[in-house]
């Protein structure tokens, strides 16, 4: 390790076969897409999965499993529909003409999305799976005084400790944006420096918006936006605010209207961090490994922390 090849780096070196994964729905995806196009010229082979917001099962397509259906530019959808997969897979089509499939799951437990990634691993000899969080909600180990929005991070998580064959990793790219949803800066600062000391922190990276990989991320989240005008991402729309240098309470989407945002330089960082280290942090994940359907997932989370009579509260950060 020396500090132009920090831990992360070298892993995805070693690394052959990828698998991109959307951790907690909806936009999350979009968040690695700079890290898959950096990928691929380096001529890795890369996979994209997603936990989906869609209701899938309303859709005709490809089902490998009864949780998850391989999403191309051929499934059968319509131009304003909420399906972020859909137009990734278009996007890849009529640009780049790649038939490239997002492997989307739907929202259920833990058991059926282990058995989904399972699947993946075996058919196309995954040897690297890295989560992709739009946020860091994810860092949360579960007793702080706000989690976020945890229901689909820690179905993620607690799957892939199902999945030792691989190397895994957790990228979150979106520092400050879970403020929207109440998360404190001053914990997942806090958060960051313990996974440090535990030595699961495994460097960062910057999104610069002369990188050919970010100008593609902009220019898929801009044409998947003018897809579904109704449903902007705001986490990406945010990421991409402060990729263009816009800082404080800036709004790029009519969704965040009347709220008070935090746009910051450090939302276009890309953390990295060991799975294993970040897994055995989190008090959840064991807890959740038994449930077969998603709405199990937030009952288990709130008797959980119905057990902890003390939780961490936030501190203002120094001036």
């Amino acid at each position: 390790m020396t500090i132009l090849t920090p831990p992360f780096v070298s892993k995805l070196e070693k690394a052959d076969k990828i698998l991109l994964a959307g951790a907690g729905g909806g936009f999350d995806i979009f968040c690695g897409l700079p890290l898959y196009f950096s990928l691929l010229e380096q001529g890795k082979t890369v996979y994209l999965a997603n936990l989906s917001f869609t209701e899938l099962e309303h859709f005709k397509g490809s089902w490998l499993t009864k949780t998850m259906m391989e999403v191309t530019h051929e499934t059968v959808a319509f131009d304003g529909l909420y399906f972020p997969e859909w137009y990734l897979a278009k996007w890849l089509k009529e640009v780049e003409n790649k038939e490239i499939p997002v492997y989307s799951f739907v929202r259920s437990g833990v058991v059926p999305l282990i058995e989904n990634y399972k699947l993946l691993v075996e058919k196309h000899d995954i040897d690297t799976i890295v989560l992709i969080d739009g946020g860091t909600d994810s860092l949360m180990r579960g007793d702080e005084d706000r989690l976020g929005t945890p229901k689909e991070d820690y179905l993620s998580l607690a799957a892939l400790q199902a999945i030792p064959e691989c190397e895994r990793m957790l990228m979150c790219l979106g520092f400050g944006v879970d403020h929207y949803h109440g998360v404190s800066n001053d914990l997942t600062f806090k958060a960051i420096a313990e996974l440090t000391e535990l030595g699961g922190y495994l460097g960062c990276l910057s999104l610069l918006k002369e990188m050919p990989e970010v100008q593609k991320y902009k220019e898929i989240a801009e044409y998947t936006f003018a897809k579904m005008e109704y449903a902007t991402s705001i986490v990406s729309s945010s990421i991409l605010s402060a990729v263009d240098g816009h800082y404080g309470n800036y709004h790029s989407t009519e969704r965040t209207q009347g709220s008070c945002l935090w746009i910051n330089p450090l939302m276009p960082i890309c953390w990295f961090f060991d799975f294993e280290v970040l897994a055995k942090r989190n008090l959840m994940l064991n807890q959740l490994m038994m449930t077969e359907f998603h709405d199990q997932i937030m009952r288990e989370i709130m008797r959980i922390r119905a057990v902890y009579t003390r939780v961490q509260n936030r501190n203002r950060i120094p001036d």
